[in-house]
């Protein structure tokens, strides 16, 4: 929420000031400790969000939520996304499934679309709990199993940390002409994210809100530099099977993008007034990440198809991705390296939401964890990745871009079994219970129906290392993870969950 009616998080902490949860009996406990001394005066003195995974009660958080804050929640959005990592999605269309411009663009517009559909379902949790996105995941997942979400969530923050820093750091790279080290941009994407990570909400929620603005402006820059050779009447390789098996693929992999933040979505309106409309969250969520989305990828799209007819793009390519970027602003010289740097820099704005909310994650671990402030954990999460982005600089990049391929499975996953627990079973929630592990689920049923739904991804996926024998049947090895796993989960988490019902009550 923005900060035009909002009480701070500062404010906000008054509420557990003294105290903290004991985050395995939910009991309130006197915390003395230097860390919990610390974390007071970092408050009092340099404004830090100290606020962890306890509950935003709802007399603290502002008043009525007026139309100029879904927009600014919007902005956020936008702002987040409309970086230049997505183009590395969009350059896969063209040059990995053979895509011609217009079959890309319309699995990219409709993909795109149903993934932050998912993200804007889950934004909805957010005002009405008071509770980070997977805290909620406890209501839903129970207790114990909600830490498997937990612990996937903290690989995809750390993961998408370490590819937005090595993309940065090539592209600052490819400015100098490689002539200076990829480890410089990682260092400086690096500690810029850390500054407002650390910081917390209000730092980050102002600064999502104007950071689209030069990111935007380059992004227009580019289309009319490099728009010409975007190649727009390319046509798709292959036909029948193949040809519907490479727009499927392309299809769920632009779907996966926006639907890795519904793990995250709901940490930002933690602060949102309860009785904020919720249709208005979740269009706020979805039309600020799909229009980003859509405009990063398509560009990212272009280029890729240039790449093909184009031999300067294709030999900046051959160097790395922030070659291509920079081989496509080359006609516009000296300026076009300072648009470079700008959009090297700009990548900070991905960077943040997931070191700001790992840290949420990770105290989320256990009672141990949970004593560590939050700001502290933010600064190892970006220690983590950065050490990891700067040791594997030469290769890291692609082990971590097939990996990452595997967020969309459990988070499409968890959306399923979030919805129909919501819808079926439970349409409210006590939410003063987020930390009495009595009061919520067993969560056995939503957990056979999550391993259920990961063998249906695993039977369905096509990835380097791995074809499933689905795969190999839907046009010569279309990846078909996220739906597969998405039925699968669908059909087995109601007769499951029913049955936890009848037997234990809860």
């Amino acid at each position: 929420m923005g900060p035009d009616n909002e009480k701070s998080p500062t404010e906000s902490q008054a509420s557990v000031d003294g105290s903290t949860a004991d985050i395995e009996s939910g009991i309130a406990v006197e915390s003395k400790g230097w860390l919990h001394t610390l974390s007071q005066k970092l408050e009092l003195l340099a404004g830090l969000e100290t606020r962890g995974i306890e509950r935003v009660p709802d007399d603290m958080r502002g008043g009525p939520t007026s139309t100029k804050q879904y927009l600014s929640a919007a902005l956020m959005w936008f702002g987040i996304n409309c970086t230049a990592n997505s183009l590395n999605v969009g350059i896969l269309g063209p040059l990995a499934f053979q895509l011609g411009f217009v079959d890309a663009i319309l699995c990219c517009i409709f993909g795109t679309l149903t993934g932050c559909i998912c993200a804007g379902y889950i934004s909805t949790f957010g005002p009405v709990s008071g509770c980070r996105t997977l805290v909620v995941a406890r209501y839903t997942m129970g207790w114990w199993p909600a830490k498997l979400c937990v612990v996937l969530n903290i690989f995809i923050a750390l993961g998408y940390g370490v590819t937005n820093c090595l993309t940065a750091g090539l592209i600052l790279s490819a400015v100098n002409g490689h002539g200076m080290k990829p480890w410089v941009g990682i260092v400086v994407s690096a500690l810029i994210t850390w500054v407002i990570a650390t910081f917390g909400y209000r730092w980050f929620f102002n600064f999502e809100r104007f950071c689209w603005i030069p990111q935007i402006l380059i992004m227009f820059i580019m289309i009319g530099c490099a728009g010409p050779d975007f190649n727009p009447d390319s046509q798709s390789v292959g036909v029948g099977a193949e040809l519907a098996g490479n727009r499927l693929t392309f299809f769920f992999l632009c779907m996966s993008v926006p639907l890795s933040w519904a793990s995250y979505a709901a940490d930002y309106y933690a602060y949102f007034p309860k009785d904020t409309v919720k249709w208005k969250v979740a269009f706020s969520t979805t039309i600020g990440i799909f229009l980003a989305k859509v405009l990063c990828l398509s560009i990212g799209i272009g280029l890729g198809g240039g790449t093909l007819t184009n031999k300067s793009w294709a030999e900046g390519f051959d160097r790395s991705t922030g070659g291509l970027i920079m081989a496509s602003l080359a006609p516009l010289n000296s300026f076009g390296n300072f648009l470079g740097v700008i959009l090297a820099l700009g990548l900070v704005a991905n960077q943040v939401p997931g070191a700001y909310s790992a840290s949420f994650n990770l105290q989320l671990l256990g009672p141990w964890a949970h004593k560590i402030p939050r700001f502290i954990w933010s600064t190892i999460a970006v220690v983590v990745y950065t050490v990891c982005a700067i040791a594997g600089e030469a290769y890291l990049l692609t082990i971590f871009n097939n990996f990452l391929a595997l967020v969309g499975y459990w988070t499409m996953i968890w959306v399923v079994i979030t919805a129909e627990e919501h819808t079926i079973f439970r349409q409210d929630f006590n939410w003063a219970d987020w930390n009495d592990r009595r009061a919520l689920p067993l969560g056995w049923a939503a957990l056979v129906a999550f391993l259920i739904g990961w063998a249906g991804a695993i039977l369905g996926m096509n990835q380097v290392y791995f074809i499933g024998p689905v795969a190999r049947l839907v046009g010569g090895g279309a990846d078909m993870g996220l739906p597969i796993a998405a039925s699968w989960t669908a059909l087995s988490f109601p007769p499951l969950r029913y049955l936890e019902l009848k037997v234990f009550g809860r």
